[in-house]
């Protein structure tokens, strides 16, 4: 007789394929995961707004998501990008609290949405979803304070850093370095807060050093470390 949790969708399947949930008892995952509910969202959808109630957790199935907020004089401040097996919006969830940014899709993408209360149970029960949680908060409160020293940097040292962000967050290995999405100038241009020409011409002069290689699709990183030593 066929497990009645041993198949599920496509869609669902690769939620079950998220970092957040290795390692932890089958039967919580399942059960935290009952309600879950797949959406798709074509380019530039907004996914969430600020100050909407936390009511779901989203983990992103495929594509990839920009978390935003806008500043005192209402410019679009770029916060995160963030891609396939991570999570937003476990902050409104546990605070019972509005959400304090916008979601965006930036490229078509899927979520898989669980209700607040099955993600909260989950982490209540699970020693171990408690502790995944704690790293990835602790992991995003360090990269903000990295950003923020590097508000006063020179251009290059902003550029190189961004790359690396995204590089710790979304990077792959393969047989030229780690990959990243090449992300579109103006994207990379409100993570980074510099102008868009600023950042194009960053890019160009890290990759006639060598320093990094532009695909169509993808940045990679040959040598990390050697990306590291620009940042001042």
């Amino acid at each position: 007789m066929q497990d009645q949790h041993s198949y599920h969708a496509p869609s669902e399947q690769l939620i079950y394929s998220a970092p957040f949930f290795e390692g932890l008892p089958q039967i919580a995952v399942d059960r935290a995961l009952t309600h879950i509910v797949t959406r798709s969202h074509p380019i530039n959808q907004v996914i969430l707004l600020e100050n909407d109630w936390g009511s779901s957790v989203y983990f992103i199935l495929e594509g990839w998501v920009k978390i935003r907020t806008y500043n005192l004089d209402g410019k679009e401040v770029t916060l995160n990008i963030l891609g396939k097996g991570e999570i937003f919006g476990e902050m409104a969830a546990l605070n019972e609290a509005p959400r304090s940014t916008d979601a965006i899709a930036l490229t078509p993408a899927t979520t898989g949405n669980i209700p607040a209360l099955d993600f909260v149970q989950l982490i209540q029960t699970e020693p171990l979803a408690g502790i995944r949680l704690a790293q990835l908060m602790a992991r995003r409160l360090r990269q903000v304070n990295q950003r923020l020293r590097l508000r006063e940097s020179d251009s290059v040292s902003r550029v190189a850093d961004t790359l690396l962000f995204l590089a710790e967050g979304q990077g792959k290995q393969s047989q030229t370095g780690i990959e990243i999405p090449n992300l579109p100038h103006r994207e990379l241009s409100s993570l980074c807060g510099l102008a868009r020409e600023t950042v194009t011409r960053v890019l160009t002069k890290l990759e006639k050093k060598g320093l990094i290689l532009r695909h169509q699709e993808t940045i990679s990183i040959p040598d990390r470390q050697a990306l590291e030593s620009q940042i001042e």
